[in-house]
């Protein structure tokens, strides 16, 4: 899914101002994986071409129904715009009813 098998954990590359972001999207079963496998690619481009987008690694976890999100970015401008390309984009209406558990945000107030 061109994302790299152990990306630097977000929050401890995160510099003061910057926003970042862990969790996992958690698929039901195979019908919710066809749907992230399908686009997960085109989400991952579209997120690293952000203005302000400093890191954004999504890939499956030793169980193929749970991906990992790990993103940085340089504010949190950056941040909120990322979010709206995310709300308007195919992936997010898509994907809004897949789980996510454990997401842990920094540099959010």
């Amino acid at each position: 899914m061109g994302v790299s098998d152990r990306p630097a954990d977000p929050h401890a590359a995160r510099e003061p101002g910057q926003v970042s972001l862990t969790g996992e999207l958690v698929c039901a079963g195979p019908d919710e994986l066809a749907l992230v496998l399908a686009h997960a690619q085109d989400h991952v481009d579209a997120s690293r071409a952000e203005p302000g987008c400093l890191q954004f690694d999504l890939w499956q976890t030793e169980d193929p129904l749970v991906f990992r999100v790990a993103e940085r970015f340089a504010d949190l401008a950056a941040y909120r715009a990322h979010q709206a390309r995310n709300r308007a984009s195919v992936w997010g209406p898509l994907t809004a009813g897949i789980e996510r558990r454990n997401f842990v945000r920094q540099g959010v107030d």
